[in-house]
């Protein structure tokens, strides 16, 4: 693949489950080298685009490319050239450590005189040095992740694969996880990786925002909080935060009211001030503010914006249809 060139390009990816449209019309490109963040809630679509571009699922129209190759015309050549990793991390409980690295080594057809070196390479990498020998099933979630990881890029593939790799495992595996994961774009790897982790998609150098199969936005985290925000947002401390939320979707222009620690984020419509009839609502409820200011959004505040923006247009074109 020659420099600067795109890892994965997707136009117009389409894919049905009889009349249910799983995924409508992504179109998307990942650089080379970069970690690429596909970020939505269960059930939006990330899982089925990943298996389309690993060439498990057949895309029922479209097209893409992984690695220069077409996911329909060349899905073989496409599993040489990477590393998937799934949910469930695709390992063998009742083999021992150093056994599901074995089997991964004979699946991805590694040189045998190659094999020990990969081995040993996974097992450093991994933290597992001391546990080879152990039961996979005995692992915590933590380890068995780190081994499932080893396993996918046993072949140095220069694209690799994640859904929702840190699913179900603690924070400071988490945050570990991450740690080797940006090691691997630092050599060169291609990362593609789902989640619906907002704290996640802050590591990644472009995300794709996608909601029931739709991608509503992309661009990198800082674009996306500065450029991609359709409204304004206020950030408030005030008494009785759960009361007020309540109250402040009654003010005009208020569009949504989230919960931030002890924090509310009032998401405005665009332009409009609303500090003096918020403060006025919560005074007519005996609640006290404390302060009140326009605050850059977070990854949160613009993704459920987008998400009610997406609903909100979805429905106007369902009752012009029906109209």
């Amino acid at each position: 693949m020659p420099p600067n060139s795109f890892a994965v390009e997707v136009e117009s990816l389409v894919k049905t489950f009889g009349s249910f449209v799983a995924v409508d019309h992504v179109s998307f490109r990942v650089e080379a080298g970069q970690i690429f963040g596909f970020l939505g809630p269960n059930g939006s679509g990330k899982s089925t685009t990943i298996r389309m571009l690993c060439g498990i699922l057949m895309p029922t129209s479209g097209k893409a490319t992984v690695s220069g190759y077409d996911v329909i015309r060349k899905p073989e050549q496409i599993k040489e050239r990477i590393g998937y990793m799934s949910q469930k991390f695709s390992l063998y409980d009742d083999l021992r450590v150093w056994e599901n690295i074995r089997f991964y080594s004979g699946l991805y057809r590694i040189p045998k005189e190659k094999q020990e070196e990969r081995a040993r390479w996974v097992l450093n990498m991994a933290g597992l040095s001391e546990r080879e020998n152990s039961l996979t099933r005995e692992l915590s979630g933590g380890w068995k992740q780190r081994l499932a990881l080893g396993c996918a890029i046993l072949h140095e593939p220069p694209i690799l694969f994640l859904d929702e790799p840190t699913s179900g495992v603690d924070p400071v595996s988490r945050r570990n996880f991450w740690q080797l994961i940006q090691t691997l774009s630092d050599k060169g790897v291609t990362v593609f990786v789902t989640t619906h982790y907002m704290e996640e998609a802050e590591y990644c150098d472009t995300l794709a925002l996608i909601y029931r199969g739709r991608i509503v936005a992309q661009g990198s985290p800082e674009a996306l909080k500065t450029e991609a925000m359709p409204e304004d947002v206020y950030e408030m401390e005030c008494g009785e935060p759960m009361a007020a939320m309540e109250i402040l979707k009654s003010v005009k222009g208020v569009r949504e009211v989230a919960l931030f620690g002890k924090l509310l984020h009032l998401m405005v419509e665009r332009d409009r001030t609303v500090a003096d009839d918020v403060r006025r609502a919560l005074d007519s409820h005996g609640i006290s503010l404390k302060g009140v200011s326009k605050t850059i959004p977070s990854l949160e505040d613009v993704f459920v914006a987008l998400v009610k923006e997406d609903d909100r247009r979805r429905l106007r074109s369902e009752v012009a249809k029906a109209a």
